[in-house]
């Protein structure tokens, strides 16, 4: 994707959104300057999300070896990255409110899962201490791990609907229905979603709740078209797999909160900006009828 139409997107959003979060701040009365950033937030949010483009591994790395030797004349007013790093925790609220604007609008059909982030090695959870009152030990289908969750819903299209990050002992149940406030139709999960309140609450708001089955689980009746995509779920997996492997979403190196949550957040809009996403392809011709009567 090309740097000028990612800086115009952020940087459009920002004109509109930024004063009136700085209208709405909550105070205690005391007074404070609030000078502007040499780096606009524009120009930070456009590098954040561009590291997960870039390909590289380490963000220090992109900033001193390719944004201050290729983007120089990009970013006239390019900071050192030590001043960089000690303004990111600024940037963490326009761009999760950013990437709530890049998310897609539900169209009947949404999936969900939940995938592990680990913050560091089972063996080194006992040392570790930049999350330890934050993070969690849970349990996933490749085992225990020790860190948070993020929790997504995406649609057929493969665009992202909601997110939610949570620790890693929360139950994947539990997040739900504030992440399908905005949804309708039917919602695909896996056996981790399997709870009769849940799906009665869901019902209440017009969604569907369709799981797989436990194996001491009896059969239940099932429409083919709905067997059909409760088998094409693996596509919120590809996608979990795509922003660990072509984004930078899972590493250890973080030593705070909120640039571990900015790392989160920036991952999700660059895989907005993804030109090719996984899809089911259901709006063809010769399934367009299915899913209109789904």
């Amino acid at each position: 994707m090309k740097l000028t139409q990612l800086f115009c997107d952020v940087d459009d959003f920002c004109r509109t959104f930024i004063p009136v979060w700085q209208e709405k701040q909550l105070t205690n009365g005391d007074r404070k300057r609030n000078r502007a950033h040499r780096m606009s937030y524009s120009e930070m949010i456009t590098l954040l999300v561009s590291y997960h483009q870039s390909g590289y591994r380490t963000f220090k790395w992109f900033y001193l070896n390719h944004v201050r030797k290729y983007w120089r004349s990009a970013f006239p007013s390019l900071l050192s990255y030590n001043r960089f790093i000690e303004l990111l925790p600024t940037t963490i609220m326009p761009l999760t409110a950013f990437m709530n604007s890049r998310c897609g609008t539900s169209q009947g059909i949404a999936f969900i899962d939940s995938t592990p982030l680990k913050v560091c090695k089972n063996i080194r959870i006992p040392r570790h201490k930049t999350f330890v009152k934050e993070a969690g030990r849970g349990k996933s289908s490749t085992g225990w791990f020790y860190g948070f969750k993020l929790h997504l819903v995406v649609n057929d299209q493969g665009e992202i609907l909601s997110f939610c990050i949570t620790a890693g002992n929360v139950d994947d149940r539990k997040p739900v229905p504030k992440l399908v406030q905005s949804l309708t139709g039917k919602l695909f999960g896996d056996r981790g979603y399997i709870s009769k309140p849940l799906a009665q609450l869901l019902a209440g708001e017009n969604i569907k709740l369709i799981t797989t089955l436990k194996k001491n689980m009896k059969a239940q009746a099932m429409d083919a078209f709905d067997k059909l995509l409760l088998r094409k779920r693996s596509i919120i997996e590809t996608i979990n797999d795509q922003l660990k492997n072509i984004g930078d979403l899972e590493h250890s190196r973080h030593r705070s909160l909120t640039h571990y949550m900015s790392n989160i957040i920036a991952s999700l809009v660059a895989y907005s900006y993804q030109d090719k996403k996984p899809a089911l392809q259901l709006r063809e011709a010769d399934l367009l009828p299915l899913l209109q009567n789904a």
